[in-house]
């Protein structure tokens, strides 16, 4: 196994300065999947030794995968472990060396298949820079900064909060600022039952519900997750996400849009916490007039909104509660039906 380095960083801003050197000339959008996977791959490298050395303390095989699943950690292959990684950080190959991991990590862990990136050996990619960074990862130590939360799994969101400020309006498909998620969390206060987002982006409703819970004294196991995004390379950044938090989901087998192909037709939830795409345009060819969704009236082809409060309705239990981020058009449009499909939301006492 790697040596312990003892070199700490302290802060999520110094892990993003630090491996801003590989963005060279790559878009926010292309840069994001490469700092994005390497935060992911060295999380559960740490993970992997940790449970590692606990093992062979214990006199136990350490090379047994059940004794790695049965405490929710991935395997890690022994071509995949982080000190291959970080010895071949200088060499030409250290993109082919990452790829190469990546592919054997998925093929041990069946919850990560298809997810992972494996384009780090492209010819685009700084492979000097690369290593640099890798070196990086290499000392970082798992230091718990007061929130009791590991520096990785912090990273990764700072990672993507600083993603979003780059992309700008096209970060909306899959980042909402954590202050409007947690505000929506404090308002629902989801304890226990199942938590539902239908465009669940990048997974900050689940991490942000699992932080309530865990900061509420109580069981992170009492909560069942589902979702679903349209967006494939969205959906892979929410599992490996929510992988890094521990959060078994349900997102689909596959990304799929949420009209058109409804993932969990039958699920009843408890808490449903979304930010929809506001006013999406085109979203029903007319192949979903009669849907049972729409109980309260058809909303418009030209604009949503609508639809996703429908839809949320649809599966909201009897006792459930929703938290939605809406857009303020939404509050007074009286065009093509909204006006009326509000007033019989209102009739039955929902507040929007």
């Amino acid at each position: 196994m790697a040596e312990t380095n003892t070199a700490e960083i302290g802060f999520e801003q110094q892990i993003w300065s630090a491996a801003n050197i590989l963005r060279g000339n790559m878009d926010a959008a292309e840069y994001k999947h490469v700092v994005l996977g390497l935060i992911f791959l060295k999380y559960i490298s740490d993970k992997f030794e940790e449970r590692y050395l606990e093992l062979e303390a214990d006199d136990d095989d350490v090379e047994d995968k059940d004794a790695y699943t049965e405490a929710n950690i991935f395997f890690v292959p022994p071509s995949a472990r982080w000190s291959v990684i970080s010895e071949a950080a200088h060499k030409e190959e250290i993109g082919t060396v990452i790829d190469d991991a990546m592919r054997a990590i998925e093929k041990e862990n069946k919850r990560l298949k298809d997810v992972l990136p494996k384009n780090y050996a492209r010819d685009e990619l700084d492979k000097r820079r690369l290593g640099d960074v890798v070196d990086l990862f290499t000392n970082i130590q798992m230091v718990e900064h007061g929130s009791g939360k590991d520096i990785l799994g912090r990273a990764y969101e700072y990672c993507l909060s600083k993603f979003a400020e780059q992309e700008g309006k096209r970060a909306g498909e899959f980042y909402t600022p954590s202050c409007v998620v947690r505000t929506l969390v404090e308002v629902l206060r989801p304890f226990k039952g199942r938590v539902y987002d239908p465009c669940c982006g990048s997974g900050g409703m689940f991490v942000q519900s699992a932080d309530f819970v865990a900061h509420h004294a109580g069981n992170i196991n009492n909560l069942s997750v589902f979702g679903q995004d349209a967006n494939p390379t969205t959906r892979k950044m929410a599992l490996m996400n929510l992988a890094i938090r521990g959060i078994e989901a349900d997102l689909g087998r596959y990304n799929a849009d949420t009209f058109h192909n409804d993932l969990h037709p039958t699920l009843k939830a408890d808490f449903i916490l979304a930010n929809p795409p506001f006013n999406l345009s085109d979203w029903n060819d007319g192949s979903l007039n009669d849907d049972p969704r729409w109980k309260y009236g058809l909303p418009p082809s030209g604009n949503a909104n609508f639809a996703w409060l429908q839809h949320m309705i649809f599966h909201l239990s009897p006792d459930g509660k929703i938290g939605m981020v809406l857009a303020n058009g939404s509050l007074s449009s009286q065009s093509s039906g909204e006006g009326e499909i509000r007033k019989r939301l209102g009739a039955i006492g929902f507040e929007i």
